[in-house]
């Protein structure tokens, strides 16, 4: 008996999620869940699979009055929860579905426009038990994502990069988070502090902490580590509650025999008093760490500039 693949192994100790939204990718390599997001539904915009969406909403665009940013931006809605939709009938789990990045500082607007998106979804008959809300982690962000769970809309809160960031969505009840392994070692890489060795990782080191401080506190939050550089971290992540990978290095860990062991695993809860953590505590423990300040806001800013970009692409095909 030759042994399974590295990522069939995967899938029995994690719930293994492909980061893209590549409609034949995840046909191909069947995960549980996927995302989309400005950056993805651009890429869309050149598959074949995808060609007639664009053509009716493009062609719903061009009827409408109105002020034309307002109509670039409701295409550019209307064209992510079109993708969502197609996506949502190859998984069967959830499809995250990101909020504009450019209100990630704005609690109301954020919560405005994941309702709106939920609606959106019901009116394509895609109910809200198929979706993810992603949301930047900054404390508005922690805060509409409070406001969202009391609706039963569940959240993904995305580039995670602190500990004190975490928790605070964990407390807020949010469904998922979204620690960014990869981004983390890249910030150490860059200021010269790379790693001995796989458990020496920054990133790796992060999504274990906050894997075991979940489980401590008998947190029902999921822990979803996102941002792989290799299948090295991915491996060393085995048993972490979600993995979100990208189509390569989901092709490698298939091609790859090896025996995967458990590396992650969920100790018992303790029930100790936690202090919850508040708005000062948030931007105090975030200023203490350059890593988590400036990932965390080059995150948001690579977002928002992913959206522009496809409103500027929706723009030029009006």
């Amino acid at each position: 008996m030759s042994t399974p693949s590295k990522l069939s192994q995967l899938r029995e100790l994690s719930v293994v999620v492909a980061d893209t939204g590549d409609y034949d990718a995840i046909k191909r390599l069947q995960p549980v869940d996927c995302t989309t997001n400005p950056t993805l539904v651009k890429k869309a915009l050149d598959l074949p699979v995808y060609a007639e969406l664009i053509e009716r909403e493009l062609a719903w665009g061009r009827q409408q009055g109105g002020e034309r940013d307002s109509v670039v931006n409701a295409i550019a809605d209307r064209l992510t929860i079109g993708v969502g939709a197609l996506l949502s009938t190859l998984v069967p789990g959830r499809v995250s579905t990101e909020v504009d990045a450019d209100l990630a500082h704005n609690t109301e607007a954020t919560v405005a426009k994941a309702r709106q998106f939920i609606q959106m979804y019901a009116d394509a008959g895609v109910p809200r038990e198929k979706i993810l809300i992603k949301i930047a982690a900054t404390w508005e962000g922690v805060e509409a994502a409070r406001i969202l769970q009391a609706e039963g809309i569940d959240c993904n809160l995305t580039l995670i990069f602190n500990p004190t960031q975490a928790l605070a969505c964990s407390e807020a009840g949010a469904f998922l988070i979204s620690p960014f392994v990869g981004r983390i070692l890249d910030w150490y890489v860059a200021n010269g502090q790379a790693p001995a060795n796989i458990d020496e990782d920054p990133g790796v080191k992060f999504v274990r902490g906050v894997y075991a401080e979940f489980k401590r506190r008998g947190s029902p939050t999921v822990v979803m580590g996102a941002s792989f550089r290799s299948t090295a971290q991915i491996e060393a992540l085995a048993g972490c509650d979600r993995l979100t990978i990208s189509p390569d290095l989901l092709e490698k860990l298939d091609a790859d025999h090896g025996e995967l062991p458990r590396k992650l695993v969920a100790g018992a809860a303790d029930g100790v008093a936690v202090t919850p953590i508040d708005a000062a505590k948030f931007a105090a423990d975030l200023a203490a760490d350059p890593m988590a300040t400036e990932k965390l806001a080059t995150g948001i800013d690579a977002f928002a500039k992913d959206l522009q970009a496809l409103r500027e692409r929706i723009r030029s095909e009006l």
